[in-house]
């Protein structure tokens, strides 16, 4: 399969990265990014450096061709008004769905939300319901298939690099206490990784994947048998 990635410069994005380039299965990555990655050279990359999101013209040419869209790029909301959250979120996802969409009719779009989106885009915390909005949207969109993906603490993987210093502070801190008791708010970029590339090659009966979800989904032979 051929792979249309963004985020690739943080550390979501780059834990997906790790597990396309391990994958037998994915044959090329077409990494779009602000800036460039420095993760190191590989045969399967290759990399678009498009400073606004909201225009692809000089790059749209290339984008044809592609079976799935990672979309892994995303702002934390601190600090954040919702009007300045919503277009880089919202605004800014939906217009590069949309050019993607034009080209890649049977494209299986995945999106990164997080969990605790809220679907009915009416609570009270602003930057779940914007999720929420952004995960609406797509799901309307005439794609092959929409997967919103909802992973909660995560584990990055081995050599990334692109992990800031005060997750890694936290990740010290909190892992050994979610994994006794929080267990099941744990979630490793490699499953999100291998549950993205499953759900192009398999599919899941849910457009929305929990932590559970993405837990099964990641595991191939397990999510046959059901």
């Amino acid at each position: 399969m051929k792979i249309i990635l963004t985020g690739a410069t943080g550390m979501v994005g780059e834990g997906v990265l790790f597990e396309c380039l391990k994958n037998p299965d994915v044959e090329e990555i077409l990494l779009i990014n602000r800036q460039k990655y420095k993760g190191g050279k590989n045969p399967k990359l290759k990399e678009f450096i498009v400073l606004n999101f909201f225009d692809l013209s000089q790059v749209k040419s290339a984008l044809g061709g592609y079976d799935a869209c990672f979309f892994c790029a995303g702002v934390s909301s601190i600090g954040m008004s919702e009007k300045d959250y919503m277009r880089v979120t919202y605004d800014m996802t939906l217009s590069f769905a949309k050019t993607l969409l034009e080209l890649n009719t049977q494209m299986v779009f995945c999106y990164v939300s997080g969990a605790y989106t809220d679907s009915s885009e009416k609570g009270k915390i602003m930057w779940a319901r914007v999720k929420g909005k952004t995960e609406n949207a797509l799901q309307r969109l005439p794609f092959r298939k929409v997967y919103n993906f909802r992973p909660g603490f995560m584990e990055f993987s081995e050599g990334q690099k692109n992990v800031k210093g005060r997750y890694k502070f936290l990740y010290r801190i909190l892992l050994p206490i979610f994994k006794i008791f929080a267990k099941k708010m744990i979630c490793r970029l490699s499953e999100v990784g291998s549950a993205m590339i499953n759900s192009v090659k398999i599919g899941y009966p849910k457009s929305v994947l929990e932590i559970e979800d993405i837990k099964t989904l990641a595991k191939e032979k397990d999510y046959k048998k059901l």
